[in-house]
């Protein structure tokens, strides 16, 4: 790990990167902050493992090409991208994912996919609180993890004080565990006084490493150099024996005596694999025209040496696609074909694209394969339980797919023309059909109202908005049948702005957006009577029916109930259902401002009839004047939605989103901790106000906070706010 004597095989430009065996496979997902310097840092370790063109631009590069343009607008990176690359024999699957949290299922996806993650810290931004939360994932599921701090060109940055600063927020109760592994060391100051970082130094091994020439060397410490090390070395020592197997080896060391440094590499790969320590190193890219960037080597030995193996990583629950628990060997390449699409895309030349996990067996092109989906009808998916023949298989290669023959368990390939999989579907053998576990994904809860902006979109429309979710788990496709709007539920603006982008250059589907309407009810708050009299003559036969009703309220959730309490036959029994159909369309309709007419009794008293004119029509058409009638005479309640919200926020931001919360009209239900330093707040809230919830929390957190919501109950809206929806006769917006 940097301080190993070993000679290196960087992978071949050009060459599709295949692997026989788990063992040589390491999955790597990069997580960080949008800026802290994740997707540079993936070209440079690209470029050391010689997986680059001649303009020194990294041809390994994502999965496919179509997001470019929306990326460059956005300024940054909005999906998951994988960069394979070979290191010392191995085969490195980079997964760089988005920083901004609007695309945490992007994040999610890299995290369901790697074996182990390295975060990356920016030394002039620091660690944000939407890191630190990734960091508790993934230490509540014992992922691996290293530290790598960037940007430490930037004038003022601090290593050692960064350094701090991640074992404070990572280290939990164990500061000890988050130790650097080298030093970087500076050279002269320029004359803005920042004195460049030009090398580093191996604090087991003291060696330096210079790569002020764009190049590593290797050199010895002058005598000078070496006292400064000490502190951090002696610590580094410490902290891995106290990670060791071996219970006397802290004894032993504490008496005097010299560990090998190669009991040392061993026990601190060990601590790492397991997820118990999380060293922390360096990185920089490299200048232009030079072969490698600062850290980029050690950085590199640490993944294929320190990093586990999916042999390592404990598979994800399985079942029979009737429910039944299955075992499975981790990462067996003979056992059942058990692969995850962890990401669907579109590309213009080849159609769909999907990049896959395999967890067990091996995946072949031109093989049958069973889909199994996880119903994900609530937010717009189909639901699939399909057999689907595999396309060609491949590894990315910049804006190309390189073929392979196979994909053993334990590597990601990419799968061409799967038509029905779709984001977070396992492949499995056509006999043996399988399903793994979903991972999690957060709830979409921006609300995107849209509708197709001319003729020729509207015939386009459905098609795109069905491939867009089938991409996109962490997108729910609403059609509201209060409201009639077509609504793309997104996780915040950013999100929302994708998802146009790619209705638009991707599918060819021009759309307006428009204010989202949220669905309203009206009741009656007091009995009322009304009387229906439809009776027309205009020569043959007439329409003649005539109907007397009683309304009064009902608790919520009641509807509508009608009852008939006509005697003497004043209304012919075979009609009294037509007054029924009558009211109950007409409640459908509404009665004062064109919403739904909820939680009523309707009670037909009385009534008369035509021998002749009397029909099934004329006395729908009563029952529904009777019931506008009742309405004019009554009050109406307009009732609004209101949801039960929980919001999981930082201590220090408890007063602020409760203090906002009321603001929106919310009840608050209460308080509760929830493991140290978070607050569980509860309440009650209508939907009027939190429309745009998901991006205000946002702010309002500075990114920390987690909000879910569902519906509660519908309840009477104020007044005042009544007034208003009706004066806008009935657009609420």
């Amino acid at each position: 790990m940097g301080d190993k004597a070993q000679s290196h095989h960087p992978g071949a430009a050009g060459r599709a990167l295949a692997a026989d065996r788990p063992a040589s496979i390491r999955n790597v997902v990069l997580v960080g902050h949008s800026g802290s310097g994740k997707t540079t840092l993936v070209e440079a370790l690209a470029l050391t493992a010689g997986a680059v063109n001649r303009a020194g631009r990294v041809e390994d590069g994502g999965t496919v090409s179509d997001y470019d343009d929306i990326e460059h607008r956005q300024q940054r990176s909005v999906q998951l991208s994988l960069v394979p690359l070979e290191w010392d024999g191995i085969k490195v699957n980079l997964l760089d994912t988005p920083g901004y949290a609007d695309f945490v299922g992007e994040l999610r996806a890299g995290l369901r996919a790697a074996d182990a993650a390295l975060f990356v810290v920016s030394a002039s931004d620091g660690v944000d609180g939407s890191t630190r939360m990734v960091w508790e994932e993934c230490a509540a599921v014992g992922m691996p993890r290293a530290i790598v701090i960037t940007h430490l060109e930037a004038a003022r940055s601090d290593f050692e004080e960064m350094t701090r600063t991640c074992a404070e927020a990572f280290g939990g109760d164990d500061p000890d565990a988050v130790l650097p592994l080298y030093l970087p060391l500076r050279g002269p100051e320029g004359p803005d006084g920042h004195a460049p970082v030009t090398g580093l130094v191996g604090l087991l091994s003291q060696k330096l490493y210079d790569y002020s020439t764009g190049e590593r060397k290797e050199s010895e410490p002058g005598e000078d150099q070496l006292p400064g090390i000490e502190e951090a070395r002696n610590r580094l020592i410490e902290g891995i024996i106290a990670e060791s197997e071996d219970e006397t080896l802290m004894d032993r060391y504490l008496g005097g005596e010299q560990v090998d440094i190669k009991t040392l590499v061993e026990d601190l790969e060990r601590a790492v694999a397991r997820g118990s320590f999380f060293p922390v190193l360096a990185a920089a890219p490299a200048a232009e025209g030079a072969k490698q960037g600062l850290g980029t080597v050690e950085l590199l030995e640490l993944i294929t040496g320190g990093f586990p193996t999916p042999f390592e990583h404990p598979l994800p629950g399985v079942t029979t696609i009737d429910g039944e628990p299955r075992e499975l060997k981790p990462c067996d390449t003979d056992g059942p074909l058990v692969a995850e699409v962890v990401k669907t895309a579109s590309d213009p030349y080849v159609g769909r694209i999907s990049l896959v996990r395999v967890f067990s067996g091996t995946l072949r092109p031109d093989q049958t394969v069973h889909v199994s989906g996880h119903g994900l009808a609530d937010r717009g998916h189909e639901d699939h339980d399909v057999d689907e023949k595999i396309g060609a298989l491949s590894m990315p290669f910049g804006k190309q797919q390189r073929p392979v023959t196979h994909a053993v368990a334990g590597d990601l390939v990419c799968v061409a023309k799967l038509s029905r999989a779709e984001t977070g579907d396992t492949l499995s053998a056509k006999d043996d059909p399988l399903l793994m576990e979903p991972w999690q994904m957060p709830d979409p809860l921006l609300p995107l109202a849209i509708r197709a902006h001319s003729k020729a979109d509207e015939d386009k429309l459905s098609q795109g908005l069905s491939r867009l979710v089938a991409e996109d788990p962490t997108m729910r496709l609403e059609q509201n049948q209060d409201t009639h709007q077509v609504v793309l539920w997104c996780l915040g603006e950013a999100h929302a702005d994708v998802a146009l982008e790619r209705l638009r250059n991707r599918y060819g589907v021009q759309v307006d957006v428009v204010p989202h309407r949220v669905s309203l009810r009206e009741t009656f708050a007091t009995k009322a009577a009304g009387r229906g009299r439809h009776v027309k003559q205009s020569g043959g036969h007439g329409q003649y029916a005539i109907c007397e009703i009683e309304v009064e309220p009902l608790p919520g959730g009641s509807g509508i109930e009608f009852v008939d309490k006509v005697v003497g036959g004043a209304v012919p029994r075979q009609f009294i259902p037509s007054v029924e159909k009558g009211v109950r369309a007409q409640a459908a309709k509404g009665v004062a401002a064109g919403y739904p007419l909820v939680d009523v009794r309707v009670t037909l008293l009385d009534g008369k009839a035509h021998s002749v004119d009397s029909s099934d029509a004329a006395f729908q058409t009563a029952g529904a004047l009777a019931l506008r009638e009742a309405a004019a005479d009554a009050r109406i309640h307009l009732l609004e939605p209101v949801a039960e919200v929980t919001v999981l926020v930082g201590d220090e931001y408890v007063g602020a989103v409760m203090s906002d919360l009321s603001g929106r009209r919310g009840r608050l239900l209460g308080t509760e901790q929830v493991g140290t330093g978070r607050t569980l707040i509860r309440a009650e809230v209508p939907e009027f106000e939190i429309g745009r919830y998901a991006v205000d929390l946002r702010s309002l957190s500075h990114g920390t906070a987690r909000f879910d919501r569902r519906y509660a109950r519908h309840e009477a809206m104020p007044p005042q706010i009544a007034e208003r929806i009706r004066e806008q006769g009935g657009d609420e917006g």
